[in-house]
């Protein structure tokens, strides 16, 4: 507009444009060639650290974010490449995305074990992948601090052993702690005794086990079969050193979550998602359950306060009112029977009592498996070992890369490119770890 004929420069007012300009940067490299006619053999200069192949290292570090960190599809990455002047074929995507990633493995068992240290519980949850139209699970393990994935054909107990180690095979272990573990999954006793028979104390593999499962136990059913596997794999778990034991997981109730840490940790919102799905007739029934359910999340939000100032006599007080909150009978059965399901798991739901640092819901996992969902709708799912691998690595760093306030872009490029100059993501997550290693209270009695 026209300035007033009495307007007067007051100087100037500062104002931020951000843009972004994209453009091709085609670098062409004369590398020194030399011949010996003696030897008849040619030596070539290397390309510089990331130049190899014919893409550079934006270039790749592009492609990488776009396919794992925003789930865009190889084709619309071609398409918007092609866009830009950048002639890239699918095979030539693929080999970007999944070949040659051993420093990016070794990157992600750093995490895993590092995420694993970093806090007394950790979460884990589990969803679908296809991998070559066959279908196998993700699993999923983090904490605040860290998302980490594994993709595996099953997600029975000794999977999750598997997992929890970082091994492709479970080991296994006898020794007095089996003989407790056979007792708890109700062995018989005949094969309790043939079982203390087996080599003791010695480190066994999975052949090994199974041909004397099959030799010596063949009279049990294929669930007690699995459910020795299972003692001496846990006993193995737990007497190894070179991942940490977890002390406290927490997850859904699935049966194959029990027995791995020492402590088991029930999600909350999990839990009242139970008591959503009641579908009471009877308008008076409706009401009760609308009124225990207003009592359920006023006490959850009790639980939520006391993590945010916890001490011993909230803890001593809130586990009255647990009792007495689910022990409550409406005279509706369904209700009821949910109610006394609830206060069955008092344990598990009330470690928040004496760990309150944790969560009281499982969310960074179920999140870190919305993620993979997502990923599948968008491609699917992997077809090779190696696509496979690729997925989980490269969704470990993106996820962990988020919850670290770092641009996974960047730190793509910084590795890719040997600057170095960011910290790995495993030592960030060893650095803020010290705040999820509280001082104790006492356990309430």
């Amino acid at each position: 507009s026209e300035l007033a004929a009495d307007a007067v420069f007051k100087g100037y007012e500062t104002v931020v444009v951000q843009e972004l300009k994209i453009e091709t940067d085609n670098v062409r490299f004369l590398k020194e060639k030399y011949y010996s006619p003696s030897e008849q053999k040619t030596w070539l200069a290397p390309m510089p650290d990331g130049y190899e192949g014919e893409f550079g290292l934006h270039i790749k570090s592009l492609v990488i974010t776009l396919y794992y960190a925003t789930n865009t599809s190889e084709p619309k990455i071609i398409e918007l490449l092609s866009n830009m002047g950048i002639y890239i074929s699918k095979g030539q995507i693929s080999n970007i995305l999944i070949k040659k990633n051993e420093q990016w493995h070794a990157e992600k068992d750093e995490i895993y074990k590092a995420g694993l240290n970093s806090s007394n519980w950790q979460h884990i949850d589990d969803t679908g992948t296809r991998v070559n139209g066959e279908n196998q699970y993700c699993h999923i393990v983090g904490n605040p601090l860290y998302t980490a994935y594994f993709t595996r054909p099953r997600k029975d107990r000794l999977t999750i052993i598997e997992v929890l180690q970082n091994l492709s095979q479970a080991q296994f272990l006898l020794n007095e702690q089996t003989k407790q573990w056979v007792e708890s999954f109700n062995i018989p006793k005949w094969a309790r005794r043939l079982i203390e028979k087996w080599p003791q104390n010695e480190w066994l593999s999975y052949e090994q086990v199974w041909e004397r499962v099959e030799s010596d136990l063949s009279r049990l059913n294929k669930q007690q079969k699995a459910r020795v596997l299972e003692a001496a794999a846990l006993t193995a778990y737990h007497a190894q050193t070179s991942m940490p034991v977890l002390k406290v997981l927490m997850s859904d109730d699935a049966p194959q979550f029990k027995w791995l840490a020492q402590e088991q940790a029930l999600c909350w919102i999990h839990d009242g998602r139970h008591y959503k799905k009641l579908t009471p007739y009877v308008t008076y029934h409706q009401q009760l359950l609308v009124d225990f359910r207003g009592a359920y999340w006023q006490y959850y939000a009790k639980l939520e306060q006391y993590r945010a100032d916890p001490n011993e006599a909230d803890a001593i007080q809130l586990q009255k009112e647990f009792v007495t909150l689910f022990s409550t009978v409406t005279g509706y059965d369904e209700l009821d029977k949910r109610i006394a399901h609830t206060k069955a798991k008092q344990e598990q739901l009330l470690l928040v009592l004496k760990y309150p640092e944790m969560p009281l819901h499982n969310n960074p996992a179920e999140l870190g498996a919305r993620q993979r969902v997502r990923k599948r709708d968008v491609s699917f799912g992997p077809r090779t070992d190696d696509g496979v691998q690729a997925w989980d690595t490269f969704m470990t760093l993106a996820e962990t890369a988020k919850k670290l306030g770092v641009s996974f872009y960047a730190y793509i490029y910084d590795r890719i490119s040997k600057s170095y100059l960011l910290p790995d993501l495993a030592e960030m997550i060893r650095q803020h770890a010290p705040v999820f290693h509280p001082v104790r209270l006492p356990t309430p009695p």
